[in-house]
């Protein structure tokens, strides 16, 4: 891909433009966390995006996108205030970002293309929101750092694109690290790398190729449940500020009298976080059985106490029981649809994924497809 771009850049503007590339991401575990200001662990993986740059003289800036064949142009000082639901409002929306910053920027030519597989929930939004705010910072040294790209992406996200995502995506396609995950501190936005040295295993994405309307709604309802437990254990104990602080004792003492439902969801989110740190600790010690175990536990909290699986997830997973080479097995993302991540042996990976296919097809005749996901390093140039 990176090529690719390259060379289309030469095609259409006849000169060399300057590359950069950066990662989509999976989540090993840590999910509906990260509102709840707890920990995630994602990777960065070696399918993203990827662009090449060049400023240009006048006002007009020229994008073209190799994925949808398309070129969109504007002026750089009237860029456009509202966003049109195409692939540019992702571009758009850190442009407006870094004029609100005060940032004066030239045109440029740029062309765009990405090789992350759709539908797998591999944050591509982000990897193109990345890759184009560090492209930026780059061509017209604007003197970001890191971790101010990754807030800039993600606001750009809230108020231009309007998707309440968390930072997470963003902070991992811009602090990735070959053969590392990032155990990311949703609270204070600090990381720490744990090595991602798998061995003979790999994470292999089955995709169950449904996707229902419950998440949206589902989403904002678990955050409110969430609140409201922290809310009534706060009047016991006031330091507490979200369920991070919040140990289980406190949520049988303060919450189950009150509400089983909302102690349910608490619960989940505490015992992820503990899970959590728990696979950091088998990623160093490369405990794959641990790891594995671990996911499967996650798993069964997402659909039994968070409530936010299907039956065409919990189907996958329970197929992917049925094999001794699968360690690990768990939906990966908000959920309701998308993919599961399997953690299985190299060499088993054609052979049960083909095995799983069929038995999914025979019980809902829906198609499946896998895809299996390397760790590779954040943004960066390539050339």
């Amino acid at each position: 891909m990176h090529q690719k771009v390259i060379e289309k850049f030469k095609e259409i503007y006849g000169q060399e433009g300057t590359a950069y590339t950066a990662p989509g991401r999976i989540n090993i575990i840590g999910e509906h966390t990260d509102y709840n200001e707890g920990y995630v662990l994602p990777a960065a993986i070696d399918k993203g995006i990827t662009l090449a740059i060049k400023p240009t003289k006048g006002k007009i800036c020229s994008i073209y996108s190799i994925d949808f064949n398309e070129t969109f142009q504007f002026n750089i000082e009237e860029i456009p205030a509202e966003p049109q639901k195409k692939w540019h409002d992702y571009l758009i929306g850190i442009l407006l970002q870094l004029k609100y910053k005060g940032h004066t920027l030239q045109s440029f030519n740029m062309v765009i293309g990405g090789d992350v597989p759709i539908g797998f929930g591999l944050s591509s939004s982000a990897a193109i929101e990345s890759v184009f705010i560090y492209a930026l910072n780059e061509t017209f040294s604007l003197d970001l750092s890191k971790l101010e790209m990754a807030l800039l992406a993600q606001r750009s996200e809230h108020e231009f694109v309007g998707v309440k995502c968390g930072i997470m995506d963003m902070y991992a396609s811009i602090f990735g690290k070959k053969n590392h995950a990032l155990m990311l501190d949703c609270r204070s936005l600090e990381h720490t790398y744990v090595p991602l040295n798998l061995g003979k295993y790999a994470f292999l994405l089955l995709n169950s190729n449904v996707s229902h309307n419950l998440a949206s709604s589902a989403y904002n309802k678990r955050r409110q449940q969430c609140e409201q437990g922290v809310a009534w254990v706060k009047v016991h104990k006031t330091h507490v500020k979200s369920l991070r602080d919040v140990s289980l004792e406190d949520l049988d003492n303060f919450v189950l009298p009150l509400d089983t439902l909302i102690h349910k969801r608490c619960s989940y989110v505490v015992k992820e976080n503990l899970r959590l740190i728990s696979a950091c600790t088998a990623l160093e010690n490369q405990d794959f059985k641990t790891l594995g175990k671990l996911m499967l536990e996650t798993h069964q909290g997402l659909s039994e106490d968070y409530e936010v699986s299907c039956s065409e997830l919990d189907l996958l997973v329970e197929l992917a029981k049925n094999h001794n080479s699968i360690l690990g097995s768990r939906l990966m993302g908000g959920g309701f649809g998308g993919c599961t991540i399997n953690l299985i042996e190299q060499n088993a990976i054609e052979e049960v994924a083909n095995k799983i296919a069929k038995d999914y097809k025979a019980k809902t005749g829906l198609d499946l497809t896998y895809y299996t996901v390397k760790s590779d390093d954040g943004v960066k140039s390539v050339g």
